[in-house]
Formats: C-alpha cells, sequence, structure tokens
C-alpha cells in the first residue's frame, strides 16, 4: 500500500514537469533503481514462444521510450515480458526542436514530434555491450537519418550493425515525424527495402549464429488497399511478423482541450480503436501463421484482452505508463490470467483471433 501512495505521489509530480523532461527523469530514476513494478511475477500460461524466442510474458515495452537502449533492464525488471530500444539511426542527430512532446489528460493521450532523436548506432551499441546481463529479450527499432541520401542503406546499416546482439528487429518506416519516411511503405519501395534488410539479415546468419527475426512497423493510417499490398510484401519476402501500429496524424478520437492540434504522432487511448481495426484487418489478411504485436491504446486488462481476441500474439505499451505508471503492468497481466480462468482457456493463443470478424469491420 505505502509502495503504490509513493509511486502515486511521484507520477503526479511527474506532471508538473514538461512532458520531455518527465520522460528524462523517468528513465534517470529506471538507472538508479528508483522504480518497482510491483509483483513482477507472470501466470506461466502468460508464456509464449515465437522464433526462437521465449516470452515469459506477452506484454511488452515499446520503442520510443528507450530510445538509446539506456534502461532495457531495468524495464524488464519492472515485469515486462520483452522491451525494444530504439528507433536507432546509423549516425546520432538531436530531432526536431522543442517542444515536441505534449501531454493530452481528459483523452490519456500523448503527441509527439521527436523525429528519430537519438545518440546513433555506435552509442548504442556500446551500451548494449555493457548490459551486466545477457538475458531477456530486447528487440532493437531500426530507422533511417533525417538528411540521408539512401534510406534503404541506413537501415541495412542498422541490422547488420546489431545482428549479433538484438533478440529481434523492428524496421520502422512508420513515424510520421520524419519528412516523406512513410512513403517507404509504398509497395514498390517496400518492396526494395525489405529484400534489402532480409538479404543483410541472411548475409549476419553466421556472425549472429541465428537468423534474427525481423519485423514491420506499420502506421494505423494506411487504406485499405495499402494495407493489402503491405501484408503481401511481408508474406512474400518471409519476413518474420508486423507491429500494428505506430502514431496516428489523426485527431478524430479527441475530445478533450489542449495541445491536440499540435503536429506530430498521437497515441494513448485516442489510438484504440483505429489500431484494433488495423490489427483485424492486417490478421485477416496475413492470415493464422504470421505473428503481429498488436500496440496502441492499451491501458488495460481488458483493452490488452481486446487486442488478443482482435489478432494479436504479443502486446506492446508506452503512453499510459504516463498516466497510471509501472504499476499498469502487473494490473494487466493479472488481469489476462484472471480472463484464462474465466473463460477456460490454457492459453492466450486460444483466445486469440475470437473477435477478429468484428474489429475488421470497425469503420475507421
Amino acid at each position: 500500500m505505502r509502495s503504490g501512495w509513493i509511486e502515486g505521489v511521484a507520477l503526479r509530480g511527474l506532471h508538473f514537469l514538461d512532458a520531455e523532461n518527465a520522460h528524462r527523469v523517468t528513465v534517470l530514476a529506471l538507472k538508479a533503481g528508483l522504480v518497482s513494478g510491483g509483483n513482477t511475477s507472470a501466470d506461466p500460461r502468460l508464456a509464449t514462444s515465437f522464433w526462437d524466442l521465449e516470452f515469459p510474458n506477452p506484454l511488452g515495452m515499446a520503442a520510443g521510450f528507450d530510445k538509446n537502449a539506456e534502461v532495457p533492464d531495468a524495464l524488464l525488471n519492472l515485469g515486462f515480458g520483452f522491451t525494444e530500444v530504439g528507433s536507432v539511426t546509423p549516425r546520432p542527430q538531436p530531432g526536431n526542436p522543442r517542444p515536441r512532446v505534449f501531454r493530452l489528460p481528459v483523452d490519456e493521450g500523448v503527441i509527439n514530434r521527436y523525429g528519430f532523436n537519438n545518440d546513433g548506432h555506435a552509442a548504442m551499441r556500446k551500451r548494449l555491450l555493457s548490459r551486466k546481463r545477457n538475458d531477456g529479450i530486447v528487440g532493437i527499432n531500426v530507422g533511417a537519418n533525417k538528411d540521408a541520401s539512401d534510406r534503404i542503406a541506413d537501415y541495412v546499416a542498422g541490422i547488420t550493425e546489431f545482428a549479433d546482439m538484438a533478440s529481434y528487429f523492428t524496421v520502422n518506416i512508420s513515424s510520421p515525424n520524419t519528412p516523406g519516411l512513410r512513403d517507404l511503405q509504398a509497395r514498390s519501395a517496400l518492396a526494395d527495402l525489405l529484400q534489402a534488410v532480409v538479404s543483410a539479415r541472411d548475409l549476419c546468419a553466421d556472425k549472429a549464429e541465428r537468423r534474427v527475426p525481423l519485423l514491420l512497423k506499420i502506421a494505423p493510417d494506411v487504406v485499405d488497399e495499402d494495407l493489402k499490398d503491405i501484408v503481401e510484401e511481408v508474406l512474400e519476402k518471409s519476413l518474420d511478423g508486423l507491429i500494428v501500429s505506430n502514431t496516428t496524424v489523426g485527431r478524430d478520437e479527441l475530445a478533450g482541450t489542449g495541445p491536440h492540434q499540435e503536429t506530430g504522432g498521437l497515441s494513448g487511448r485516442p489510438l484504440f480503436r483505429k489500431s484494433t481495426a488495423v490489427l483485424a484487418r492486417a490478421r485477416k489478411l496475413a492470415g493464422p501463421d504470421l505473428p503481429i504485436v498488436g500496440v496502441g491504446g492499451i491501458d488495460s486488462a481488458e483493452t490488452a484482452w481486446t487486442k488478443i481476441t482482435a489478432g494479436a500474439d504479443l502486446l506492446q505499451l508506452y503512453s499510459s505508463l504516463v498516466f497510471k505508471g509501472p504499476a499498469l503492468i502487473g494490473e494487466i497481466l493479472s488481469g489476462l490470467a484472471d480472463n484464462l480462468d474465466h473463460y477456460g482457456y490454457a492459453s492466450l493463443r486460444e483466445a486469440r483471433d475470437l473477435n477478429v470478424d468484428v474489429w475488421a469491420s470497425e469503420e475507421i
């Protein structure tokens, strides 16, 4: 009880800070071991396997929080089943001018236009090499520098740089904050990109001593025809999975006042409906075998369960922690286990796709 009260006070205190400063304070607190997730032991029925990886539970930290791989192990210690660092670009870049992240308290959403601010490949590699533990699933989200003359080459460079240490790779072409990046979702450009990163991954198989799983992260703003093209390319190029979805440029779901018209990507609760509908449509297009990570608006056990029934195998969150704190991790995992009891399922896989048709028909 006392721990929860202290964390509640700390969370309210962070909201007195500028959103980006609050994020930095949180990272520093994690580094110092000052943040606890409470009960981090998940029900063993939540464990799952994909590729050559054993996930202790399906809930992960999404990319964007730990951009520079400063605290992957601290995040795993909070109870996450996996975490994803990045996006990381070959060369360091400062990102867009501040202010560039805005809380929407009434809507429990966040708008950001960071613009891939990060310390670059070399700095991230140094940090990952210095990890005190080598277990735990840490994915690496790779991107391209804003001023890159050859963006595909930047993605290939990320695969080559981290093939010996990434649990999996995410190819991020869906951030709205790097001009022209989402153009890589067009079929012809996407085909070239996927061919290049798959080839790079395969060439690194000896160094990595494995074929590192490759996932593609897409935007929730794709129209149905483009989504069909994307999924077909993913299947044709034998990628290992999809992440659905990144932030949205839409503002249709906002009810509150405040900085809701700031440019950038919207995440958090307002993203839930759109991202879940796109998830379900992607599942129907991909079929039952392609692993899909559901992201966007997960802020409770109920919304996590909904993502699974709409077609997700794994889950990621980030923005909801801004409003609910790290205790949310344990609450979601406990709630998922309770749902297994309630419905009499032995695993989450039995619940996957139960509502995929309903969500795939959702108007967005």
